[in-house]
């Protein structure tokens, strides 16, 4: 049940007639020699720290380790109970729940580097999201979470998903076409729909530099995680509409690590371009911890 690329994949998918979900956790449970329960306690798991890590800070906010981000979640989540949020309920939840996660991160908690500690809020944001907007159970969610993790498995095989190799592109831009291909199986999308979704995220995201602020995984990137719940979720509803992404995923993900190592280093996590070098950045960098 292996393969190397999304053709593969899909090639798979119609064989034996199964989502991409199902494909990757067989694979997980022939690959990795375990049983299936093994496998979906492990995947349970994933999905206990996500929901930890995305509802803590919005009750308990707490200050991240740089002191450059903290209780920015809880501030969109007052807003949104107010009656005064303006993104609808899915976006809202969603960027909420992706931006606490980067909190929790930054302050040191336990998240899931989904694919990386950066852009660890996207998945999680946006299943939980719609986990509550939908009213989906749990085991819906875990599956989802093997769908995500197949796209995240053939971008690190196939081009890279660190921000020092190919920018926030390969973080961000992964993520959210993890989280796009998700929700699109969830949805009722088939195979060639999620991966349409996938593809349609890494063009929107294409270029994304990764210039984080005197060095540290906290701003501009827990905002990127929050844009990045938005792509995805535009990505998917194109997909769904059965609009056809012209561009197959393995070649958007290849044309993402083309550009990517194209990038000048102070645009690759040097903290040495972008954002991190404006006048306001390098001033607050004196008041980092």
């Amino acid at each position: 049940m292996d393969f190397k690329n999304a053709n593969e994949l899909l090639d798979l998918c119609k064989k034996h007639d199964l989502p991409i979900s199902e494909v990757m956790r067989q694979r997980e449970i022939v690959e990795g020699e375990k049983e299936a329960d093994t496998v979906h306690d492990a995947m349970a798991r994933v999905l206990e720290i996500m929901k930890n890590a995305a509802f803590t800070p919005i009750k308990e906010p707490v200050r991240s380790m740089g002191g450059l981000i903290g209780g920015e979640a809880k501030k969109i989540a007052s807003r949104y109970h107010s009656g005064f949020g303006i993104c609808g309920d899915l976006l809202e939840k969603s960027m909420i729940y992706a931006m606490a996660t980067l909190e929790t991160n930054a302050s040191m908690g336990l998240i899931v580097a989904s694919p990386t500690a950066g852009s660890a809020g996207i998945v999680p944001g946006l299943l939980l999201g719609l986990q509550e907007v939908h009213k989906l159970d749990d085991e819906q969610i875990i599956q989802a979470l093997f769908n995500a993790s197949a796209i995240g498995y053939l971008a690190m095989r196939n081009a890279t998903v660190a921000g020092a190799v190919g920018g926030c592109q390969a973080e961000v831009g992964v993520a959210s076409a993890m989280a796009a291909s998700a929700i699109v199986e969830l949805l009722g999308g088939d195979p060639e729909q999620c991966l349409g979704a996938a593809s349609t995220v890494l063009m929107n995201m294409l270029g994304l530099v990764c210039d984080p602020v005197g060095g540290l995984v906290e701003y501009p990137c827990q905002n990127r995680n929050a844009a990045g719940v938005a792509n995805a979720i535009i990505a998917a509803e194109i997909s769904l509409s059965g609009i056809h992404q012209l561009i197959p995923f393995d070649e958007m993900l290849n044309a993402m690590y083309i550009v990517g190592k194209r990038l000048p280093a102070e645009l690759r996590e040097t903290a040495q371009g972008g954002c991190a070098a404006t006048p306001s950045a390098c001033a607050a960098c004196g008041g980092c911890a």
